[in-house]
């Protein structure tokens, strides 16, 4: 096996490989400066240069406007599920969310914690194969706020459109896993947010993007870490933030930007997603989790006939270096997650591993 494979995990996942060796030599010597980009503190010269371009390289890639404030906070996407309806969703109003998967009722089971929930539209019947769209949207009486998970990393459907959030309600989306991915009209959003570890660099680094008339609002006192117009004034450093991580943030940044931008990486990326989903659909062997017109280009959920075919797909292509290709427990099967970085030429062998092994069990019946 060769010295690198082709990384098909859903998060922390495959970095370019380009920012991975700038960070090799910086990790030992940054800006010449003698010392390495982990060790530097988090007030000086060199760290504020670091901050001061990720913010606007991050600012001219998105094209994110300048009233949202960029900054950046710890704990995962997971602690933005209770620090949106803490600092927003009075104990007397309610607050609208798509349920459309695990990630989403993460968020949805924090809420009564602060106030009311209005579950406005669901995929649940059908196991979050399918986002919500049309009559089955039902937006609750004057909400604070509507919240999407914008792509649904488990199951592998992904919003193509944002909702439309009702009179003065903003719109709030944790956009984790396809943040960056294509071009967004991110002044339609309040507030977003997205771990880091799937397209914009290491986990244990959230970025925070808010309207500042928003974050400047706050609805009820809170610890110092969770408030959100705290940490925005303090630019992500009221404490020592992840700094490695705001660094290699960066570096993705001008990757992005490098290679054309995000209409590059839309279009990318789905040639990538069509390269795989082609195939599912040429042929009756694997089958696919997501409805057609919700599938995500970012994970691509799908299964053999039976369990135990699953596992031998899994079982060797890991040995022709395809890895980290088994599905969530939750829906079994595989998950292929195809990210900015992830190279074109690792769907193809993708491809060529699904044709052989569907070939060489083709008399398999669920």
């Amino acid at each position: 096996m060769s010295e690198r494979v082709y990384n098909f995990s859903a998060g922390p996942a495959c970095l370019p490989e380009s920012v991975i060796k700038q960070a090799q030599k910086d990790l030992w010597n940054h800006m010449d400066s003698g010392i390495g980009i982990m060790e530097h503190s988090h007030r000086n010269k060199y760290f504020d240069k670091v901050t001061e371009e990720t913010e606007a390289l991050c600012r001219e890639v998105g094209n994110i406007p300048e009233d949202m404030a960029i900054f950046w906070m710890q704990g995962g996407a997971t602690s933005q599920c209770y620090f949106v309806p803490a600092n927003f969703l009075p104990s007397d109003r309610t607050a609208d969310y798509f349920q459309t998967g695990k990630w989403a009722n993460d968020s949805i089971n924090e809420v009564h914690h602060y106030g009311g929930l209005n579950i406005c539209g669901s995929s649940k019947d059908k196991n979050y194969s399918y986002i919500p769209k049309g009559d089955q949207v039902q937006y609750s009486d004057n909400p604070v706020y509507v919240q999407f998970t914008s792509n649904n990393t488990i199951m592998g459907t992904e919003f193509k459109d944002e909702p439309v959030a009702p009179g003065d309600a903003f719109l709030v989306a944790d956009m984790s896993s396809n943040i960056y991915s294509r071009p967004m009209d991110f002044s339609k959003f309040g507030l977003v947010y997205a771990g880091a570890q799937k397209n914009l660099g290491p986990s244990g680094i959230t970025l925070v993007m808010a309207k500042k008339d928003i974050i400047n609002n706050r609805v009820r006192d809170l610890p110092k870490m969770m408030q959100f117009d705290l940490i925005a004034k303090k630019e992500g450093r009221y404490n020592t933030p992840n700094t490695f991580g705001v660094y290699l943030m960066g570096e993705v940044f001008k990757w992005i930007k490098a290679e054309g931008g995000l209409q590059a990486m839309a279009e990318r990326n789905r040639e990538k997603a069509a390269l795989i989903y082609d195939f599912i659909d040429s042929q009756d062997f694997f089958s696919p989790h997501a409805s057609k017109e919700d599938r995500s280009d970012m994970n691509i959920t799908f299964k053999c006939p039976t369990a135990e075919l699953d596992k031998l797909f899994i079982e060797q292509a890991e040995g022709k270096g395809l890895t980290t290709l088994a599905g969530h427990r939750s829906i079994g099967g595989m998950r292929a997650s195809i990210y900015n970085a992830f190279p074109r030429q690792g769907c193809v062998e993708l491809v060529e591993f699904m044709k052989s092994f569907s070939h060489e069990h083709a008399g398999a019946t669920a």
